[in-house]
């Protein structure tokens, strides 16, 4: 038979091999609730939501506990520190028996170590760096502890909210920015990847997308000086003739003063009626061949003027100002050329007339849009009070520079080569150091 004393040391040996193991499972279950309340804060919420479209029952379970986010961090708070305290407890009581009033001392030492190490950085480090994935493995447990602590966190929360009523809190209050605009465009600047270019392509692309309720067709249009008109009352074969020069297929027609517009003339039109009259181009009217102009303000925004071309299934609206004359063209080309950037043809001439010089400054024509240059290098230069490189020039400047003049603005160097008349034309511009680009 066993002694006493034998009795008593397996009684300890057992006792001290259950509150170890009590204190294990503990600890496995705080690195639960620690690395799921990670994960299911950083999970994508854009991912889950494809996932669960595409048949995923553990996304489709995430996306409701995403709903209800309130309650979920609720129980894992509660989960976590119902664990940490029960170890905690079960650790000091342990020591106390065994160091008597000192094991409070070793106690706290050792479990915060242990907690902080094992039940909190490792978990949530690695949830971290695997949101997606440990979301979905651990959606369905996580989803039973919610339901299980539902009771408890509903009248937890409720006697939080009425704490912050006496404060005057709202907790109804959102993030002022939520999934906005800018949460979105920042986003997308974190887009990253192996290809560069692809990359850059792709963010430039997201980018347009978002400012197309925000950019008026004024900044992206083709300016009545680099459009081309025609004089209806000019001879046939003279207005034929450039037309066929024209890299347009629509020419505005304009009768008096170039303000005037009496119809735009398609080219295909013009050609099914020199086939109709037998090459007899003399005979041929093209105000009658021309269809209606349609106006439009130059404040437009793209996205409605999309929306519009759609609607009147066409393709070229000719822009004007609060005083009626005419600014420019657009076309639904140059609205999508603003999301995918720019379609080049045989005929088309280089968006941007840039150079890049051996000490990355530029040589850019005056005419450049910002858009197309910020879209080009990705840089940030303002383009809410001027739509050219030159007008930003004037705007910033006040004044009419003389070529050889310099100018600093926004970080970038603007020197003034070549002018005609009041237009600048070249302009040699110098990027700050940490946005030029890699040679």
């Amino acid at each position: 038979m066993l002694s006493i004393y034998q009795i008593l040391f397996i009684g300890t040996v057992i006792v001290v091999l259950l509150t170890i193991s009590a204190i294990f499972v503990l600890l496995l279950l705080s690195a639960l609730f620690s690395g799921a309340e990670t994960a299911l804060t950083a999970a994508s919420q854009p991912l889950m939501h494809r996932l669960e479209q595409n048949g995923d029952t553990r996304a489709r379970t995430v996306n409701r506990l995403f709903v209800t986010k309130e309650r979920l961090i609720g129980s894992l708070l509660l989960g976590n520190n119902l664990v940490n305290i029960m170890a905690s407890a079960m650790a000091t009581s342990f020591l106390i028996s065994l160091f008597g009033e000192a094991g409070v001392l070793y106690a706290t030492a050792s479990m915060t170590l242990i907690v902080l190490i094992f039940a909190e950085i490792l978990p949530k480090t690695y949830a971290i760096h695997n949101a997606n994935d440990t979301a979905l493995s651990i959606s369905r447990i996580v989803s039973a502890i919610v339901f299980i602590f539902t009771p408890v966190t509903l009248t937890v929360n409720f006697v939080a909210r009425m704490i912050l009523r006496m404060f005057g809190l709202d907790y109804r209050a959102t993030d002022a920015y939520g999934l906005s605009d800018e949460e979105l465009r920042g986003a997308i600047e974190l887009h990253a990847g192996d290809d560069k270019e692809t990359v850059k392509h792709e963010r430039a692309m997201l980018r347009s997308v978002l400012d197309l309720a925000e950019v008026q067709v004024a900044e992206i249009m083709t300016h009545r000086k680099g459009a081309v008109t025609i004089d209806a009352d000019a001879p046939t074969s003279q207005s034929v003739a450039e037309v066929l020069e024209s890299p347009y297929t629509r020419v505005p027609l304009w009768r008096d003063n170039p303000d005037n517009i009496v119809g735009v003339l398609h080219a295909k039109a013009l050609l099914r009626e020199f086939q109709k009259q037998g090459g007899d181009i003399e005979n041929i009217d093209l105000v009658d061949l021309a269809a209606p102009p349609w106006f439009i303000p130059e404040q437009t925004l793209l996205l409605d003027q999309l929306e519009a071309f759609r609607q009147r299934r066409e393709h070229f609206a000719l822009v004007v100002d609060e005083y009626g004359s005419l600014m420019g063209v657009v076309t639904l080309e140059d609205i999508i050329e603003e999301i995918v950037g720019d379609i080049d043809d045989e005929h088309d001439v280089a968006a941007i007339d840039a150079k890049q010089e051996t000490d990355g400054s530029f040589i850019i024509d005056g005419s450049a849009t910002i858009r197309d240059i910020n879209r080009e290098y990705e840089w940030r230069l303002p383009d809410e009070e001027a739509a050219t490189l030159a007008g930003l020039i004037l705007h910033e400047s006040r004044r009419i520079p003389q070529v050889g003049q310099c100018f600093i603005f926004h970080g970038f160097r603007f020197d003034i080569l070549e002018r005609h008349l009041h237009q600048i034309t070249s302009v040699r511009l110098t990027p700050p150091k940490s946005t030029a680009l890699d040679e």
